[in-house]
């Protein structure tokens, strides 16, 4: 099942000092009652933008009912 998420999240390029800032709706496909921890948000949204773990930094992360 899939489950929607408003997400704001933090992606640092390969330059030191630049980032960009994100925010929107993230449709994830995982069990309802599957609990994601932040590190697992960070590398599915890293593994999205084709990055490294480390490059992502998650601020807001919250199921849209």
């Amino acid at each position: 099942m899939q489950a929607k998420y408003y997400t704001r999240f933090i992606l640092r390029s390969g330059e030191p000092g630049y980032a960009d800032e994100y925010s929107g709706i993230v449709e994830v496909s995982h069990a309802v009652d599957q609990v994601l921890e932040p590190q697992e948000i960070e590398a599915m949204l890293a593994r999205n933008f084709q990055r490294e773990e480390d490059d992502v930094e998650l601020l807001n992360w919250s199921r849209i009912h």
